[in-house]
């Protein structure tokens, strides 16, 4: 069994120009390279009347107990201008002893470093105690409508157990064994539209303006605490990204005004309870000032803690013995496909550094794909010994 080298397969993988939601041949080429290491492939296609159609990857081997799943996704964000890189995107190019492209870090590079991982692991243990799975999406950087929400659905179906999942999100801020992510924030998105009465600006007495009641609504929901956070995250936050009016007129007062926001949220809240804070607020202060409100929520998922374990202190020694650092605990950052997965196993996060993600010449150094590989390889050695 010939062992993958990490950062030809990096390479390999960034050369898909695999933009959400296109998958430009990312997972099938994947498929195939696992499918010489003995795994098991399922093409797993999603779509609805709504979204586009996504690809997805389910791959195991062995049929044994405990399943390691590790957890990625090829596509990545836009590249922008072209011309801003110092390379083009999507032709990986090596230069100062940094891989550049898109995904270099976010996170094509990881996926190459956990498959050259298990290469090595399985050339040296062809009969080993367990399972080894790939959970791969090509939907994490768009709606995440039919990625990897659907594919833990559809491992449910199937009553296919993982007991262990590894997501290989770039988790270090500035340098390789900085943080291990054991949850995230929830992450709830909204709408609000106040509807008035619309008419002449000279006689405000005869119209009742939306901006006014909708600037009440935002000022009182930026001035609600939620709360101050706790020992595993930081307190949650509310922030208004968008206030939208639609009126070119100077002297027409418009009828209808329109914001939107999102909060990030800690485990002291579910969507549900926000939602019901939010909805209060905005009725109240719309009933106050006569005008109609409608609130369209979009939610994203709620917070999740996996509480530090043996597996997790194992991943926390390993870090430290191969980057010399000891890794700090976090909740931090963004949300992940972490979000879905933790419904059907443990999970922690941990990959590359992230300064670089979605950025113009997105890069990652040869070393750290070298010492994530060798992480990912000490990790399955201690797991399944």
């Amino acid at each position: 069994m010939a062992i993958i080298n990490e950062l030809q397969l990096s390479k390999d993988l960034i050369r898909f120009p695999s933009v959400t939601p296109t998958d430009a041949g990312a997972i099938k080429f994947l498929s195939k390279k696992l499918k010489k290491l003995g795994f098991n492939c399922k093409l797993l296609v999603f779509k609805d009347k709504k979204s586009n159609p996504i690809k997805n990857l389910y791959a195991r081997i062995g049929r044994k107990k405990p399943n390691l799943c590790y957890a990625g996704h090829t596509d990545v964000v836009p590249p922008g201008n072209i011309k801003d890189w110092t390379t083009n995107p999507f032709k990986p190019l090596v230069k100062n002893n940094y891989l550049i492209g898109r995904g270099a870090n976010d996170m094509k590079s990881s996926i190459a470093c956990f498959v050259a991982a298990v290469s090595k692991f399985l050339q040296k243990n062809r009969k080993f105690n367990g399972s080894i799975s790939f959970l791969i999406t090509g939907d994490e950087e768009g709606y995440a409508i039919n990625g990897t929400k659907k594919v833990v659905d559809y491992l449910r179906r199937r009553k296919e157990k993982i007991d262990f999942c590894i997501v290989g999100e770039p988790t270090n801020p500035r340098k390789l064994g900085e943080m291990i992510k054991i949850g995230r924030r929830g992450s709830l998105s909204g709408k609000i539209e106040i509807t008035g009465t619309q008419g002449h600006i000279a006689y405000p007495h005869l119209s009742n303006n939306p901006i006014n009641t909708l600037v009440e609504i935002c000022k009182k929901l930026k001035e609600k605490k939620l709360d101050k956070g706790n020992k595993d995250f930081q307190p949650s936050n509310l922030e208004f990204t968008s206030i939208n009016v639609d009126n070119k007129a100077h002297n027409v007062i418009p009828a209808r005004a329109r914001a939107q926001f999102n909060i990030r949220y800690n485990n002291l809240h579910t969507a549900s309870s926000l939602k019901k804070k939010i909805s209060l607020i905005v009725k109240k202060m719309s009933k106050k000032n006569r005008c109609n409100y409608k609130i369209d929520y979009m939610i994203n998922g709620d917070a999740f803690l996996t509480k530090p374990g043996k597996t997790i202190q194992m991943a926390s020694r390993i870090i430290k013995k191969i980057t010399k650092i000891h890794p700090k605990l976090s909740t931090t950052g963004g949300t992940s496909d972490a979000r879905f997965i933790k419904k059907i196993s443990p999970c922690l996060e941990f990959g590359l550094v992230n300064k670089t993600m979605h950025r113009v010449d997105e890069c990652v150094s040869l070393s750290d794909l070298k010492k994530l590989t060798k992480i990912y390889n000490e990790f399955l050695e201690e797991y399944f010994k």
